[in-house]
């Protein structure tokens, strides 16, 4: 059984972890292990709004993404996902990931002005990008094999792990938490850039992206999970979409993965951001949402046992407020953390 924290990080505690040093959990899960010489890693969440069919300048903005990506310092993985928001605009959110800071600034300068430097016809464009020395991230993954999001840039995997399976287990597997409660400091702040729209947001912040591969899955496993778990899931989802600023969540996304020819893929992910990772913690564990959706999936886990195929993940990080980047052009005033600024603002 190993510690989620890499032994590289691992400090003297003057903040415990919840669970006794000879806790045993239930069941396997692992976590993302870096090569030990990344300090950090770059997340970055390049959007494209736009309402209706697909217009031909969206399309231009995906392919153009693509070639960014694929030039010179671009991401070493990135995927790309849609999802329809609260105003009933679609959105397609390209997501990379980096690890290695000086190839991603060189890249971003011009690739920024690019994305959001130009109004396109009819559509918006964002960034939304954290840039997080590791000791401030986490991962879990219920199996080995697959990789996906931050992890796809990883050295490998852990072995199984300690820190998980229990309320707690989400910030105990942070680094940082093993000294500093990461308690969020300040309100976000609008800054106007001519047509463009920068969020200055604060300390702390946590953003989660926490995803479902059912792929694998058979018919009776896929029925089961498409019928039971995953209208549910949808429920808290847009629980958190339309009113999760009342809890501390100033944007929700719940995402269906997108294969290489466009079409959905038999993957999803919830992204969201929040004003600390003790807002999040406090849904999971005690929001009726949440806890229908961890009642759903136990019923589902305990009725397969170990058969189950279905591929859970999450990251999630606490970033410093100079880690972070949000830009927006051209899109509504609900979008992701244009929402924080609008309800500060009110």
């Amino acid at each position: 059984m190993e510690s989620a924290i890499p032994a590289h990080l691992e400090t003297p505690r003057t903040r415990h972890k919840r669970v006794p040093d000879d806790y045993q959990p239930p069941y396997p899960s692992f976590v993302a292990r870096y090569k030990p010489g990344v300090s950090r890693v770059v997340m970055a969440y390049f959007g494209v709004q736009h309402r209706g069919a697909l217009s031909a300048a969206a399309t231009e903005a995906l392919a153009e993404i693509g070639r960014l990506f694929a030039g010179e310092g671009g991401p070493t993985h990135w995927d790309r996902a849609h999802y329809v928001d609260q105003a009933g605009h679609a959105n397609i959110v390209s997501v990379a990931y980096w690890d290695d800071i000086a190839r991603f600034d060189t890249w971003f300068a011009p690739a920024r002005e690019a994305w959001t430097g130009e109004s396109r016809d009819g559509i918006g464009t964002f960034i939304e990008a954290l840039r997080p020395a590791v000791a401030r991230h986490e991962t879990l993954f219920s199996s080995l094999g697959r990789p996906e999001g931050v992890a796809a840039i990883a050295e490998g995997m852990s072995g199984e792990v300690q820190e998980h399976a229990y309320w707690g287990g989400m910030r105990d597997r942070i680094p940082l938490s093993q000294t500093d409660p990461m308690s969020p400091g300040g309100n976000p702040e609008l800054i106007r850039d001519g047509a463009r729209l920068r969020v200055k947001a604060h300390d702390n912040l946590c953003l989660i992206r926490s995803g479902q591969d059912w792929s694998d899955t058979e018919a009776s496993e896929r029925k089961l999970y498409l019928d039971d778990v995953e209208p549910v899931l949808r429920e808290g989802m847009d629980f958190l979409r339309d009113d999760g600023l009342g809890i501390g969540c100033y944007a929700n996304r719940y995402m269906r993965v997108l294969s290489a020819d466009g079409k959905a893929s038999e993957k999803s992910y919830g992204q969201s951001w929040w004003r600390s990772l003790a807002a999040l913690e406090r849904w999971a564990e005690s929001h009726p949402t949440h806890v229908k959706i961890f009642g759903a999936a136990m019923k589902y886990l305990s009725t397969l046992g170990p058969s189950a195929k279905l591929r859970l993940y999450h990251e999630v990080t606490v970033a410093a407020a100079d880690e972070q980047f949000f830009e927006y052009l051209n899109c509504h005033p609900k979008t992701g953390m244009l929402a924080a600024v609008e309800t500060v603002a009110a």
